[in-house]
């Protein structure tokens, strides 16, 4: 496990390393920009620099970019968190019940319905709930973050945290109102990674009933639910935890298309409005906040998927 997990975090820093040269070539290619007339490596070592001591940068009005990141990057993250629990509560169980099921109906079913809403555009699909659910039947927000009534106060930038530290009297009517508007795009969010989930865990439950010890647990008259319960789950999630966390990378990217459907105020539409703007130093912020993210949510998946995989844990795995 000791071996294992140096050599992820090898792995982390000089992927990290790479990503920010790619960063500090964004910041270059302003030709107005001081970084452009510094030598690249010398100049690139200042930009780490700047970046250890959290500097991304400045904007357009000659204040910390950083301060900008923060205010939209845990809106972003609330999304993101709560259609990845989602995903989790919906594709585990239906991809165990088609791998417990293999070739039969329900999984044929199951199936079915995971590559069609693996295939279903997700503009498409937002629409589509949209026309449904706001407009035609008026239960939900068509976008935005909670209504212009509310005044919240931003602590941890997350809404939900957010209303409840606040004392405000109106406290539980503005918890609701942040609740409904995150339903649709969690729903469109949680859309694709689900279907992954569903795959990832009706192969490896697949994969494990098909293992002896099964099947001695089957001649001792054990129920398929606790067979399932107290084995296949047991032996079938450690392989597939590092894969999650890939997922979760897919989700950010997802994201951003999600936050500019919604007009949710997330990193992914501030990105996009910077792209747009050719705002070269707030690219660099977005590109180097989201994929350190991401990149730190991968090496901790992997790094969980050890610390519960036997095999694993041990030093001689990791140097295979």
């Amino acid at each position: 496990m000791l071996i294992y997990t140096i050599r992820r975090l090898n792995l982390f820093i000089i992927t990290l390393a790479i990503l920010t040269m790619i960063g500090f070539s964004i910041l270059r290619l302003d030709e107005a920009s001081a970084w452009s007339s510094q030598p690249f490596w010398s100049g690139w070592l200042s930009y780490i620099e700047g970046l250890a001591l959290g500097n991304l940068g400045l904007n357009q009005s000659g204040e910390p970019i950083l301060h900008e990141v923060m205010m939209v990057f845990p809106a972003t993250l609330e999304l993101c968190f709560f259609a990845f629990i989602l995903s989790l509560f919906v594709g585990i169980p239906l991809g165990t019940i088609a791998g417990v099921r293999r070739g039969r109906f329900i999984d044929t079913l199951i199936s079915s319905i995971t590559i069609v809403g693996y295939s279903i555009p997700l503009f498409w699909l937002a629409m589509l709930l949209i026309l449904m659910f706001s407009l035609n039947l008026g239960w939900l927000p068509v976008a935005g973050r909670y209504s212009l009534l509310y005044e919240i106060d931003h602590v941890t930038g997350v809404a939900i945290i957010d209303v409840l530290l606040s004392d405000k009297p109106y406290r539980s009517e503005a918890l609701a109102d942040v609740i409904r508007h995150l339903v649709l795009p969690t729903l469109v969010l949680a859309t694709a990674p689900t279907t992954e989930v569903i795959r990832l865990t009706r192969a490896s439950i697949s994969e494990v009933m098909t293992q002896n010890y099964i099947k001695v647990a089957q001649t001792k008259g054990l129920s398929m639910f606790e067979i399932v319960r107290r084995h296949g789950m047991k032996n079938a999630l450690p392989p597939i935890i590092p894969k999650l966390g890939m997922q979760f990378s897919t989700m950010m990217t997802f994201a951003m298309l999600t936050e500019s459907i919604f007009n949710w105020p997330g990193i992914g539409r501030w990105l996009l409005n910077a792209i747009a703007d050719q705002n070269y130093v707030a690219i660099q912020a977005g590109v180097i906040t989201v994929a350190s993210f991401i990149l730190l949510a991968n090496i901790l998946s992997d790094l969980a998927g050890a610390a519960v995989n036997p095999l694993v844990r041990k030093e001689w795995y990791a140097i295979k």
